[in-house]
């Protein structure tokens, strides 16, 4: 009996039973697999047989957290990385070549705005931007050479929502490959695919793990796309440990259940800070005051588990925000069941200058919440008496 539900899909996805009959998949810990006879062993590896061969190609317990991630994305297939940025760095590397050219927007996370800066540069792959109210430039911006346009919505850190339909439009239109870093909303909250994208990328480390135990990454989408991934990365070797899969896996049959309380609690944090007379502003997608408030409503089933607000005062006001902090914790790690506070100006997006920050959103005193599992009251009682100064 098959099912259609996410939740159910999460749970009952599962690799076939050995012969001790276990209820819960077990782990594969082996680095490499034997074969019937000769013949079985040129055909493996000719790509006649669709098997397991060694761990850095494909392992039980990662194809499971595979198979799980593209029914819930609605993907044709995909391939597990130790972790998001590796996922990242492994896709563009494979689909591009010497010359080519991504289009993306300005707001990505501050490693992936390092790679595009960089490191893609060595081999002369350059990248240009489009601002997040600036989708209507796209087209102007593409060039010959375009190969991909790449987006995460929601922004890390500014929490920034883009038109995934008008962009997918764009990129179908001038056959351009579309990735959307899906990390922020997970495959509970949005489906980038639904909207035009061809590929979709996740940091697993973050509340696809959901509580700070291992790094990972996928990427989903495309057969075609994914066949040339998969070619590159069994050959370089950024592959998910089938400890981590296996983890990943069990971590989606409570995804679900574990954003409905993340998404909660989030959105009272979110008004609470909105009433506060020490913050400037607040950005959270299902606020009635955030700009794209209708769009968030349009692409996600709730608002996700990030907040973010400006403290008046700038970066000093920032850094002794987060030094007043008493229960939460001070982590650059999102998606936590921990609560998470981090000011991006002088941690995560330090690196950057301060008009690139201040093109994506980052201003001195931004704060980002990564909103947990713990008791409303009491994360909101700890931002309380930190914003006292």
């Amino acid at each position: 009996m098959s099912s259609n539900n996410f939740e159910t899909q999460a749970i009952r996805t599962q690799t076939e039973r050995s012969q001790f009959l276990e209820h819960s998949t077990p782990l594969y810990l082996t680095s490499s697999y034997v074969f019937e006879d000769a013949e079985d062993m040129r055909a493996s590896f000719a790509d006649e047989k669709d098997r397991n061969i060694y761990s850095r190609y494909s392992n039980p317990n990662t194809s499971e957290f595979i198979d799980k991630i593209c029914k819930m994305e609605s993907a044709e297939s995909g391939y597990a990385f130790a972790s998001g940025m590796s996922a990242v760095f492994s896709t563009l590397a494979a689909l591009l070549n010497s010359g080519d050219h991504i289009l993306s927007c300005r707001s990505v996370f501050g490693s992936t705005q390092t790679m595009f800066k960089n490191i893609l540069p060595k081999w002369n792959i350059s990248t240009s931007y489009f601002k997040i109210d600036e989708i209507e430039l796209i087209e102007s911006l593409i060039q010959p050479n375009t190969k991909v346009i790449y987006a995460e919505s929601p922004t890390n850190p500014a929490i920034d929502i883009l038109d995934l339909e008008a962009i997918g439009s764009i990129a179908k239109k001038h056959n351009i490959i579309l990735i959307i870093d899906n990390c922020f909303a997970t495959p509970y909250l949005q489906q980038p695919i639904k909207f035009g994208a061809d590929l979709v990328i996740h940091s697993a480390t973050k509340l696809i793990d959901g509580q700070g135990r291992v790094l990972g990454g996928i990427t989903v989408g495309n057969a075609d796309l994914i066949k040339k991934i998969y070619l590159f990365s069994r050959n370089t070797g950024p592959s998910l440990s089938p400890f981590n899969a296996w983890v990943l896996s069990k971590s989606l049959e409570t995804l679900a259940v574990r954003l409905d309380r993340h998404c909660d609690n989030a959105l009272k944090v979110a008004t609470f800070l909105e009433n506060h007379d020490k913050v400037n502003l607040v950005k959270y997608p299902f606020l009635k005051s955030h700009s794209q408030y209708h769009l968030a409503k349009k692409q996600m089933k709730a608002g996700g588990s990030i907040v973010a607000f400006e403290v008046k005062g700038g970066v000093a006001a920032g850094r002794q925000f987060l030094n007043s902090i008493k229960l939460l914790s001070l982590s650059a790690n999102l998606g936590d069941t921990r609560t998470i506070v981090t000011h991006p100006a002088s941690t995560t997006h330090a690196k950057l200058t301060e008009e690139e920050r201040l093109q994506t959103g980052i201003t001195g005193g931004l704060v980002r919440i990564s909103v947990g599992l713990e008791h409303p009251e009491d994360i909101i009682n700890d931002l309380k008496q930190a914003l006292t100064f």
